[in-house]
């Protein structure tokens, strides 16, 4: 093996990239994260992040960081699917929770991060070309001094969904291309007077609007002032897109201000924005949906919009895509480290590929009941009653926020394949978030019940497994291994010998071979808060 062979390159810095590089730095692997923008980009995206991902972030210390809310990420009442209000108040639990925050500045944020975790990132550095070799993967690269090659023993494509990294490796990308829909969207300055108390618009000759995505026969029209200091961005969608565009031509006010004219029917009075920005102003001509036939070429690996392009509608992507990376960064340590189990690298494509699938299925739902005509009109008005049903409002909401899919953990606890929920307990003699033992990345035994035979059988993974006991007044099960992603591995209501025997199996199925250490040395090393 080449003396200089880096663990993993990394070839995006973008928001998955740069989690995956943190997580891997979490477990002590040293990553070179490619990049071939000359520094972080300042062209606005996505506008936040929506579902269990912002409870994941939690879980790392970055909600916290990102916001300065030192408690748990709230639920939100009130959201929108298609374009029709999604009532949230009378859904328990309710996975939909919010992080405004434009990708810029998440991506810079995120950038910090990793620096502070001494992960190094090669700004105008793109990857061109590789190849496989015995020990792994040469990468060819183009820096700023000239072209260079990286030996790696795993490559992982974060490169967005135009990858080079999958493209280079044959893996199928098969879907829908759309291509009759136009969407418009700019930042623009509106008179304050038409701004609602509700952040929505109210503009006469109109309507009303609230905050987001509203269906007109018309079209789309998209209202969203969520970032305070900046004005709102306003889009049109349409499917006949008005005059005949040249697509590579930049979009102009002009031509955003008449598809938002064709939408509503009347001229808004906009006008574009001032100030510094950066500002928003693009035209997308169709839609791209698919999803990568395989999420891993031998040592290579695809991550995010590299292995899976939808529809912003409902906004999933970075939710899917930072999920991907968490999903995939412990167990690629794992490997690294010598102690996965055998097939666990591959678990990273059965579990989040059909995640994939689902957020396709909800967002070409979502296209479509947008979309023109009586049939549509009809439809909606159906599905907005059936929106009015606790049991579909919980069904959407989950569907939507990723928290509907069980992964196959092996284990039939109720629990047992899905992220944790919020959980407090009393811990070295203070009440502690359960959440804030997870900011390491590392594997977690809860025992509510100081059992010994816990502690026994723990021991035999005290090198990995970090053994926490815990007191709560309403424990949701006497014991839970938790996986460093957040997801409940094993759950026992009661210890007897079945139990320790299910225990002791999750722990060989995900977190590799015990030590075969039950020395009192080593069951000693039960850590707590306080250690």
């Amino acid at each position: 093996m080449p003396e200089n062979i880096h663990d993993v390159v990394i070839s995006g810095a973008g928001p998955n990239g740069l989690m995956l590089a943190c997580e891997l730095r979490l477990a002590g692997i040293r990553p070179v994260v490619l990049e071939a923008l000359p520094e972080p980009s300042r062209r606005p995206k996505a506008n936040g992040l929506l579902g269990e991902v912002v409870r994941l972030l939690d879980m790392r210390g970055l909600y916290t960081e990102l916001t300065g809310n030192t408690g748990a990420p709230e639920p939100i009442p009130l959201y929108i699917f298609g374009a029709l209000p999604l009532k949230l108040t009378a859904v328990h639990p309710n996975p939909i929770r919010m992080l405004p925050i434009p990708q810029p500045d998440l991506v810079r944020r995120m950038v910090r991060h990793a620096t502070d975790l001494g992960v190094e990132i090669r700004w105008g550095n793109a990857l061109t070309d590789f190849r496989h070799t015995p020990d792994g993967v040469t990468i060819e690269v183009t820096g700023p001094d000239g072209p260079y090659a990286l030996d790696a023993r795993y490559l992982v494509g974060a490169d967005g969904g135009k990858s080079v990294v999958r493209k280079q490796t044959g893996i199928d990308f098969p879907g829908y291309t759309s291509t009759a829909h136009i969407v418009r969207v700019g930042h623009a300055e509106i008179p304050d007077h038409l701004r609602t108390p509700e952040g929505g618009i109210d503009i006469p000759g109109a309507g009303r609007f609230p905050l987001g995505h509203t269906r007109l026969e018309n079209g789309l029209f998209v209202y969203a002032a969520i970032h305070p200091g900046q004005p709102p961005l306003i889009g049109a969608g349409e499917h006949d897109g008005g005059d005949a565009i040249d697509e590579d031509a930049p979009m102009t006010f002009d031509e955003l201000r008449a598809a938002v004219e064709r939408v509503l029917g009347i001229p808004l009075p906009m006008e574009p924005p001032v100030g510094s920005g950066p500002f928003t102003l693009r035209r997308t001509v169709g839609q791209n949906t698919r999803v990568a036939e395989h999420y891993r070429s031998g040592n290579v690996l695809l991550l995010g919009d590299a292995a899976h392009v939808h529809s912003a509608m409902g906004g999933p992507g970075l939710n899917l895509g930072l999920q991907d990376a968490v999903n995939l960064g412990w167990k690629l340590a794992a490997t690294l480290n010598g102690w996965a189990p055998e097939g666990l690298l591959d678990t990273y494509e059965s579990e989040r590929h059909a995640l994939a699938e689902r957020v396709v299925m909800h967002s070409l739902s979502q296209s479509a009941l947008v979309g023109p005509g009586p049939e549509i009109t009809a439809l909606r008005a159906l599905f907005g009653e059936l929106l009015e049903l606790p049991a579909v409002q919980s069904h959407i909401a989950n569907l939507m926020a990723g928290s509907d899919t069980r992964y196959d953990i092996g284990d039939s606890h109720p629990l047992s394949g899905h992220l944790m929920p919020e959980l407090s307990a009393g811990i070295d003699g203070r009440t502690v978030r359960i959440t804030e033992l997870m900011h390491e990345a590392r594997p977690l035994l809860l025992d509510y019940g100081m059992n010994p035979e816990i502690a026994e059988i723990a021991a035999g993974w005290s090198d990995r497994v970090r053994l926490v006991t815990a007191t709560s007044s309403t424990p949701p099960a006497a014991a839970l291994l938790i996986r460093p992603d957040g997801y409940i591995a094993w759950a026992a209501d009661d210890f007897t010998e079945t139990t320790g025997s299910g225990l002791h199996a999750a722990l060989t199925r995900w977190f590799g071979q015990s030590n075969h250490s039950g020395s009192p040395a080593a069951m000693s090393l039960r850590s707590t808060v306080g250690s």
